[in-house]
Parts: structure tokens; sequence; C-alpha cells
């Protein structure tokens, strides 16, 4: 979500600020699975037209819920409980034209979002399906169209016609869960040797390093008891980085972060660990981040 956004750029970009997930280079949508992201604003096409019902009816109903939202707006922002009762609709509804890529949003994630149209973006449905695809397969591969469509939200059909689309851009591939595909641009890099990790990393509940769904998930956590603490059956918790692994997960609350680590951590790991949790640009939130670990002796020499 766009608060989440903020902790998943300050994890690849160095100097993000509290105002970063603000900046005039993102915005916000119903994004995959009508969820609410943060995308960079040239690829608002991607994310939202490459998400555009095949279905004549479904797509009617797409683009006259965003066109009945932006007469109604005429030019004015406001939150999306107000602009579903002026509306006669259920708020939730207008979540349905956000793949005409006409709507945009700003939520904070503590109060209602405050929508907004804008005019179509210059590209079309097919083409920005087939971007989604590939951005899907550089992130998330090796993987399947059945995996594309879960993601994306939408149907079973419409991810295989994508992934018969990029034909010879693609490298069928085996895994430790079966069959997948990868980009043939992207093959190289998983010929090659790993390189150095940076330090560690907490990302956010709902990162996209997280993202997974089903069996996939397999791929990034063999071990069963370990993915169900990552992906629980609520709120999932943030993912901890060490050494360029998974290594445990977090939670905060304020400035108070509790770290669930899955191995014994070096003093070294764990320093690296509390610098980067001090680092983490956290608006609102008064005095310095204190970090909590087990009590457990494994965890606590």
């Amino acid at each position: 979500m766009p608060r989440a956004a903020l902790l998943s750029i300050h994890a690849r970009v160095e100097e993000t600020e509290p105002p970063t997930w603000e900046d005039p280079s993102l915005v916000q949508l119903w994004g995959p699975r009508f969820s609410a992201y943060t995308v960079a604003a040239r690829d608002l096409a991607v994310f939202s037209l490459g998400r555009m019902p095949d279905d004549d009816k479904a797509r009617r109903f797409a683009e006259g819920t965003a066109t009945m939202l932006d007469t109604y707006l005429d030019g004015r922002r406001m939150t999306y409980g107000e602009a579903g009762r002026g509306l006669g609709v259920h708020p939730n509804s207008l979540r349905y034209g956000a793949p005409t890529g006409r709507i945009l949003m700003r939520w904070d994630g503590a109060r209602q979002p405050t929508v907004w149209t804008v005019p179509p973006p210059a590209v079309g449905p097919a083409k920005a399906r087939l971007e989604l695809a590939r951005r899907f397969l550089h992130v998330f591969g090796p993987s399947t169209p059945g995996a594309l469509a879960q993601w994306a939200g939408i149907p079973p059909v419409a991810g295989r016609a994508a992934f018969e689309a990029l034909g010879g851009s693609l490298v069928p591939v085996r895994t430790p869960i079966g069959e997948g595909w990868i980009l043939a641009d992207d093959e190289a890099a998983f010929l090659a040797p790993s390189g150095p990790s940076g330090g560690p990393r907490l990302l956010p509940s709902g990162d996209a390093y997280t993202l997974f769904w089903g069996a996939d998930r397999e791929l990034l956590v063999p071990e069963v008891e370990r993915r169900s603490e990552l992906w629980t059956p609520r709120v999932w918790p943030g993912a901890l980085l060490v050494g360029g692994e998974l290594a445990g997960t977090w939670r905060r609350v304020e400035a108070n972060l509790a770290v669930s680590p899955w191995r014994r951590l070096s003093r070294a790991e764990r320093d690296a660990v509390h610098a980067e949790a001090e680092s983490l640009p956290l608006p609102g939130v008064q005095g310095r981040i204190q970090v909590r670990w087990p009590t457990d002796a494994a965890f606590a020499t």
C-alpha cells in the first residue's frame, strides 16, 4: 500500500526521505487485484490498462464508472466515500473504473482515499498488458500464466494469451515446483554467479519481493513452517533480509520494532539490523527506533 511503498523504496534507493512516497514522479491507483499501489507515473498505463477487462460488458462497466466519476467530480478531489454517496453507489464500486487509467487516488492508510480523475493514458490495452506481463516475469519469474492471472486479477485465459503474445521473448525453465518461464533478457542474470549482497533490509508487508501466491511461495521459502510465519491469514508481517536471504520477520508499533529471526544472527548482523531500523524514514514517529529481539538464549548472545 502507499505508505508501505516508502519503506520499499528505502530498501532500494539511497537518501529516501519521509515525503518520498508523495514525489510527483509517483502516482497511486487501485492496481492488481484492486489493491492500493504506488507506481511510477510513467507506468500508469501498465498497471491500469494492462488489467482492462477483455469482456465487453466488464470493459463497458469500467469505462462507464470512470466517466461517471469524472463528470461528477468535474475537476474536484474528494474522498471516495463522499464521491460514492454523491453518485448513489457503494464507494468500493469506484475501484472498477481504475483499469481505465483515468482514476487516481491518495491514501495514507489511516483515512479514506481521496480520488480524482485524469485523461486516459495514450497507450492501448493490448500493449499495456504485454508490458505488465514483462514486469511480472522480471520481478516474480520463473513463473506461469496462471500466476500472472492470479497476481494481476485477470482471467486465466488472459494470462495465457499474454504469455503467448510474448512468444520468442520467453525461455522455458525447470524449477523445484515445476516448469515455468523467464524473460530471455533475464537469462544471463539467472546464470551469472551471485554478487555481494548489501546490508540488511526491512521489507514492509506487501513488498514486491514477497508478493507470491500458492506454490510459488515455495521458491522463496522452502520451509513450510516459515511460510506460515511470513504469509499469515491476516496482516502479513514485514520480511527481514540478511545477506541477501530471508532471515525472519518483523512488525512495528510506533517506535518499537520487534524482529523474529529464523536463525541465529551474529553480533555484527544484529548491529547492522539496528542501524537499518534506525535509518527507516518513518513520518510522524517520535524518538529513536527501539529494536526488540526474542529472549531465547539462541538469539541473545
